[in-house]
């Protein structure tokens, strides 16, 4: 037996035991997210009621809100790269309110993700930040799990605000001549959440009807 051959049997019987790793290392991977997989998006749903439930009264609708679910966009006003979910408060059939996604761009560290809750009147039942980068023990007051005052939040004045309540130009913070309070040293992260929560509830204001009468599971257009 020459050592060439040798050297290619010897090659040729390494890659066939790589190739069988590989093949049972996947399949006990396939078969790993496959028993997993509904524990995971079991999860995720009870992430996402907890999180409706802080802006919207479990007791205001009787629908299913996670399956009753849109998206929109990508759309400018409410700041996403890609599509916005909204879901859709219903009771007795009759529409009761949104849950939509948006961002503000423009955060003193970057994008700041939040959920805006909006009445079928217009008016807000609840804002919270779900994702940031602000400066701990400053800026990130803006989301209520952060902020030192648990008994008036920040975030928690939004509350009851309509877009048609307030004019255009006052849906900033009260240092830039605008209606919403701030914290002294942390003006950039107040003013971000608080101009892209005046965005979030005209774009959603003035498309309510659609919004509301669009299929569940539906993509609506960019409107940007």
């Amino acid at each position: 037996m020459s050592a060439r051959y040798s050297a290619t049997r010897t090659s040729l019987r390494t890659g066939s035991i790589m190739v069988l790793f590989t093949l049972v290392f996947t399949a006990l991977m396939a078969s790993t997210y496959s028993v997993t997989r509904p524990a995971i998006e079991a999860s995720k749903q009870e992430a996402q009621q907890r999180l409706i439930n802080e802006v919207l009264p479990p007791t205001s609708y009787d629908n299913n809100l996670l399956a009753d679910t849109i998206r929109v966009g990508p759309t400018a006003a409410l700041g996403m790269d890609g599509a916005a979910r909204v879901w859709r408060a219903r009771k007795g059939g009759e529409p009761v309110a949104v849950v939509i996604e948006g961002a503000a761009i423009d955060g003193y560290a970057g994008r700041i993700e939040l959920v805006v809750a909006i009445g079928r009147d217009g008016r807000l039942s609840g804002v919270r930040v779900t994702t940031h980068k602000e400066t701990p023990g400053l800026g990130d007051y803006i989301d209520p799990k952060k902020d030192r005052r648990k008994d008036e939040p920040w975030i928690g004045q939004f509350t009851g605000a309509t877009w048609t309540g307030v004019n255009t130009v006052e849906w900033t913070v009260r240092k830039d001549g605008g209606s919403f309070d701030y914290r002294a040293g942390a003006t950039i992260s107040a003013r971000a959440v608080t101009r892209a929560v005046g965005r979030i509830t005209a774009f959603a204001t003035g498309r309510l009807d659609a919004l509301f009468t669009a299929p569940a599971g539906a993509l609506l257009g960019d409107e940007s």
